[in-house]
Parts: C-alpha cells; sequence; structure tokens
C-alpha cells in the first residue's frame, strides 16, 4: 500500500477524481487505486483497468480514453465473464 503525495488525478466510471493509495497485492493481482471524486466526495477503490490518467496538455495527454465499467459478478450470481466479451459490461 502507498499513500500517494501528491495525489494522482485520474478518470474513473464515477467521474473525475484524485487518487490518494495505490495498493499492490502481487503479480498476480491488478493495482487498485483509492480515487476521492470530485464531483460528490465519493470514495472508490478502482482496479487498474477501470481508471485513466487524467488529461495533461503538457505530456501531451490530450484526450484520454473514457474508462469503462467493469461487471462484477453479483452475490449468488455464479457467473464467469471474461473481460473484452461483448457480455462483460
Amino acid at each position: 500500500m502507498l499513500q500517494l503525495n501528491p495525489p494522482l488525478p485520474m478518470n474513473t466510471p464515477k467521474g473525475e477524481g484524485f487518487a490518494h493509495i495505490l495498493i499492490d497485492y502481487g503479480p498476480e493481482s491488478d493495482l487498485y487505486w483509492t480515487v476521492l471524486i470530485t464531483a460528490t466526495g465519493e470514495i472508490w477503490t478502482f482496479s487498474n483497468r477501470e481508471v485513466r490518467a487524467s488529461k495533461n496538455i503538457t505530456l501531451g495527454r490530450t484526450s484520454p480514453s473514457v474508462p469503462r465499467a467493469v461487471r462484477r459478478a453479483e452475490a449468488g450470481d455464479g457467473a464467469v465473464v471474461a473481460l473484452g466479451s461483448k457480455d462483460a459490461l
């Protein structure tokens, strides 16, 4: 677990926010970003595939892609959906 100083601006499925904590569970897992959402003040943790770096003209990142929401299985759902498949959303 790493506290980011300064926090990093990010685009998330919940809107723009600042990542304050980065969690790394090791090589068998995604990185997880704990982000404070600017518009609502909510705190969410997103996997690496769900977030994008915010726009930064100085670094040439003028139009970063919008992250898509990753479908998580509901309790008792039992469904396994491969990411990238048409049923992943």
